[in-house]
């Protein structure tokens, strides 16, 4: 064949010249994807249109979602933003961070919690159990955010709200028992790349974003195009072929050929060397993405920026989801919750 043209016999999702990732991970792994396997849809197959998708990612989800850690409060609430308002979760995890909201007298450090879905998936509901284990595990305050999803808005819609709902929590901190000098952000996928837009954005655009002091970073695109993993890696596993990604993007953007030019998109166009949070960056050993969380540890290191990177052997995009039955899972926000404790020196609890 000539180059540029589609060998004989590849197809959409072809697997040609990729890692045999179905070989390679975990036990744990495999079976998680068992699990996948029996329940109702596949939330992967972006060929049904994202309608179908969001309607099987949900239902997916129902089973990951069970059980887990009990919360002293779980309340729904509703934060003004440019496109109107923004439905939020606040998780309460102890009976002193809830104390702060009922009389003012606590002030908790935050987490916002942004989810995943590659813009176009999730809500509150797919990501209660993560955000439930992030809040016991750091004894903070999570804030999840409902942001806006894609095709019906368009980047930058989602970083503004994101944005916008950080800035409301530092300014009305009191009315929610929170510390507004020790906030950060966390996210995985779509979720992870969104708040570390915001931040650059509430940096650059409003004026300051230094109350943001750490930032977790699940499994996040932050800029790349073509990478090794990208090439070697995404099937129909874990939802990232090409032709996935096309859909993802194409849904995000008016133009997904000029958004890699815009900033709060392709996020290594900004100056990563100054006024930066502390990064806890964690990517998965065989997840298309891996090779955007190694670039981003690579240039908070070279610039001083605190930061723990690390690559959980044997898993694939996604795995925060499955700490019902995956130990890398759990582990990965306890790493998360260590660092952020760390940094906002709530004690000692150190990373593995």
């Amino acid at each position: 064949h000539r180059p540029g043209q589609q060998c004989p016999g590849a197809k959409k999702g072809s697997t040609m010249n990729k890692l045999d990732v179905l070989n390679l991970i975990s036990p744990q792994m495999k079976a998680v994807l068992e699990v996948e396997d029996s329940l109702a849809g596949d939330a992967n197959d972006t060929s049904v249109g994202f309608e179908q998708m969001r309607a099987n990612y949900i239902e997916g989800r129902k089973f990951w979602v069970a059980g887990g850690p009990e919360m002293v409060a779980k309340l729904d609430s509703e934060i003004d933003g440019p496109n109107g308002a923004i439905p939020v979760r606040f998780y309460y995890p102890t009976e002193e961070s809830y104390k702060g909201r009922t009389d003012g007298t606590t002030k908790t450090p935050t987490i916002v919690y942004v989810h995943g879905g590659g813009w176009v998936l999730g809500n509150l509901e797919t990501h209660d159990r993560i955000c439930r284990v992030l809040a016991e595990k750091s004894e903070a305050i999570v804030v999840a955010v409902d942001y806006r999803l894609s095709p019906e808005a368009k980047f930058p819609s989602a970083v503004h709200e994101v944005a916008a709902v950080a800035k409301h929590l530092h300014e009305n901190a009191d009315q929610y028992g929170i510390d507004a000098d020790r906030m950060g952000m966390a996210g995985d996928s779509g979720g992870a790349h969104l708040n570390l837009a915001a931040t650059l954005y509430l940096r650059q655009e409003v004026g300051d974003a230094s109350y943001i002091k750490a930032l977790l970073l699940y499994y996040g695109c932050y800029g790349l195009t073509d990478s090794a993993s990208r090439r070697l890696l995404g099937g129909a596993w874990d939802g990232l072929t090409e032709e996935d990604w096309k859909f993802y993007i194409g849904n995000y953007a008016e133009d997904p050929a000029a958004i890699q030019n815009e900033p709060y998109c392709n996020l290594f166009l900004n100056d990563l060397s100054r006024d930066m949070p502390a990064c806890y960056i964690a990517a998965a050993e065989y997840d298309p993405l891996k090779d955007d969380s190694a670039t981003l540890a690579a240039i908070c290191e070279q610039y001083g920026t605190p930061c723990k990177y690390e690559v959980f052997e044997g898993t694939i995009h996604a795995f925060l989801h499955y700490t019902r039955v995956l130990d890398d899972a759990n582990d990965a926000l306890e790493h998360g919750a260590s660092f952020f404790r760390e940094v906002c020196g709530m004690g000692l609890r150190g990373i593995n």
